[in-house]
Formats: C-alpha cells, structure tokens, sequence
C-alpha cells in the first residue's frame, strides 16, 4: 500500500479507523512501525468499538513497533502465504479458484471506478486492505452494507485465525463488531475447528496441482448470473436495496471508563 496512507494524511469521508485496520493487515514494514503511535491514536478515538477491543487492537501495534521486523515478517509469511484458509482474498473464500472469482472481482472494480477510487495494480481488487481503505472513504451507510454482505467471511477469517493464536483476528474481530455481528465468528467455530490443515507440503502441493484461475467467459451475463456477488452488484445499481446492516453509533455503545 502507499506511504501516504501510512500517514493517513488525506481527509476522508468515512471512518479513520478502517485504515488503520487495513495497514494492520498489510505485510509487516518499517513504515508500519514508525506509524503504530499515530495509528495506536486512531483507534483509541474509535468508540464504535469496545475499550477491551480498542486495547487489544492498540497492544497489538505496540507490539509490532517493538518487534524485530524480520520475525514480523516470517509470522505473516507463514500466517498468510501458506494455505488458503486464512487468504486476504476475501472472493477466495466465496469461489476458490473458479470463474466466478474473476467475474466477481471485474464486479467490485467497476465499483471502484464509480467512486473515483484508483487501484493499485499490484494488489487484487478483493485483497482486504484495499477494500477496506475503498470503505474508508465512504459514508456510513455504504460501509454498513459492505460489511453486512461479507459478514459470513469476516466470521470465518476470525474463527481461523484466532485458532492459530494471530493477532491478526482482531481485525476481522473489530469489523464485525462495527455492525454488531460477533456471533458469526461463534458460528463458524465447530467447522474451523474440524478443518484439517492446509498449511502442509502435501496440501500446498496438492494446491499447485490445480488449475489456474480464469478470469475469462463466454459472456459478461453468464457469469454475472453465476456470481453472488455480481448479482448483489447488479441489484444495488438497479436501485434494489440489499439487507441493512447499519454501523454502530458511539452512542449505541455500553458506556466505558479510560480504556
């Protein structure tokens, strides 16, 4: 991701705190060291969030400020490019390496282009990072809507990698509890449980064996109707309102003392 959202330096019309929750998942820096204390700010002023939360989150950045950046590295290494369970790809976890992913993604970028959003074209346009620095530009409401449609994921991502012990599950954790959705991290605890590993050389070969993804069709409407979530994207540009999913005002939240 730039620098310059290291800095979070530009205005925006959504909340701050969803870009600091995308530079917590980006691959560890320097940057992002020198960073923690103004993004250990940002979050301690987000009080849509639970103050346990909010000191969890603002630990967390403590610790990769004071951590040795070569074994940061190699955790997320390990954490994250190994395997497809715990993919920031969030269509990934929705299609694997099918048509559709592709379809969907063609989906999110005209979204991106709608709003004026420019894509760094090293990253997918369904990486998490990007997509929540997208949101964090974007009004409540929108975010909300966002957030409720891949709420499903987001509880998946948390009940994973909170199995592995990663501090990373606390910004799965903090997005679900923006629109009070914690229980679907809950739900997905048996099943994440009962997974067996895919972090293993036998897994990661059995992954180069397949085949690789197609972001190609023999129509645009062929795989829209395939897609969930170009069918989503659809019905909102045909002004069909998907279910409201709404943030959590300040004032909705149980009052707290320090943090």
């Amino acid at each position: 991701m730039a620098e310059a959202a290291l800095k979070m330096a530009e205005p925006v019309v959504g909340m701050r705190s969803l870009r600091v929750l995308a530079r917590l998942l980006d691959y560890p820096t320097r940057e992002l060291q020198a960073a923690a204390g103004e993004l250990i700010e940002i979050i301690d002023q987000e009080r849509r969030l639970a103050a346990p939360l909010r000191t969890a989150l603002m630990d967390w950045c403590q610790r990769i400020a004071d951590g040795d950046l070569l074994e940061l590295q190699s955790e997320y290494v390990a954490l994250f490019d190994k395997g497809r369970a715990t993919s920031l790809l969030l269509f990934e976890h929705v299609h694997g390496e099918s048509r559709d992913r592709g379809q969907a993604m063609v989906d999110l970028m005209d979204e991106y282009n709608a709003a004026g959003f420019a894509l760094d074209a090293r990253e997918l346009p369904d990486y998490l990072p990007v997509f929540l620095e997208y949101l964090s530009t974007r009004d409540e409401g929108e975010i909300g809507r966002w957030l409720g449609e891949i709420r499903h994921i987001l509880g998946l991502l948390t009940a994973r990698l909170e199995e592995r012990h990663a501090d990373h599950a606390l910004v799965p954790r903090a997005l679900l509890a923006l629109i009070g959705a914690e229980a679907e991290a809950d739900a997905h605890r048996e099943e994440v449980q009962a997974e067996a590993p895919d972090d293993t050389p036998e897994a990661l070969d059995a992954v180069w064996e397949e085949e690789a993804v197609r972001f190609s069709a023999e129509s645009d409407q062929d795989c829209a109707l395939q897609s969930a979530e170009g069918r989503r994207l659809a019905e909102r540009k045909q002004g069909v309102q998907s279910e409201a999913v709404r943030i959590l005002s300040p004032e909705a939240m149980p009052p707290v003392t320090g943090r």
